[in-house]
């Protein structure tokens, strides 16, 4: 997508994490729910129309990440020569390399996210998604093994990638992603033949 001129910076990804950070400002300060999509767009110096062709919608401004990062996650795991099962674990060391880099704003977006049952109940479909997209790969890849096994090690990765996740985002000591890689090769040793 490039930049209109209606558009505060000719810079989109910068212009969108400026929304973003902005969203999540007034989510913090006001409530989800009593901020409007309009206080957004003023807060943010852009217009309404402007606002919903970059997100969509009000959801949009909380999960954009998991968009670009389910994208980053598909091409990472695209790469011909690698060990599958490893080639997983990476991806879900991407999704928490990506939050542990602004982690403020991930603790209020999580805070947001917390306190807001529709929002909660979306990402639980977001996280699925991610589990959904390793299945579908390691399936790809490992026509041999059995279904169980790649379901046991997709839903093994992803509840200890959430795990941490949260646990960083809840200021708890030793949720590093050097835990995480760790953790992750625990369960290849467990899991994998």
């Amino acid at each position: 997508m490039t930049a209109t001129a209606s558009e505060p910076t000719a810079d989109v990804a910068a212009f969108r994490r400026h929304v973003v950070a902005e969203s999540i400002r007034l989510f913090t300060q006001q409530g989800y729910d009593a901020t409007t999509v309009d206080d957004v767009a003023i807060a943010a110096g852009t217009s309404r129309r402007t606002l919903f062709r970059h997100f969509g919608s009000k959801e949009d401004l909380i999960f954009v990440d998991h968009e670009s990062l389910l994208a980053d996650v598909a091409a990472h795991l695209s790469a011909p020569d690698a060990d599958p099962w490893r080639a997983v674990c990476e991806g879900a060391e991407l999704v928490f390399a990506h939050y542990a880099a602004d982690r403020e704003l991930a603790v209020r977006r999580y805070a947001i996210v917390s306190q807001t049952p529709t929002l909660r109940d979306r990402e639980l479909v977001t996280t699925y998604r991610y589990q959904r997209l390793f299945e579908d790969f390691l399936r790809s890849r490992l026509a041999s093994v059995p279904p169980e096994r790649i379901v046991a090690f997709a839903s093994a990765v992803t509840g200890t990638h959430n795990y941490l996740l949260r646990s960083l985002l809840r200021g708890e000591d030793g949720a590093t992603s050097q835990h995480l890689d760790a953790e992750l090769r625990r369960l290849c040793e467990a899991l994998i033949p």
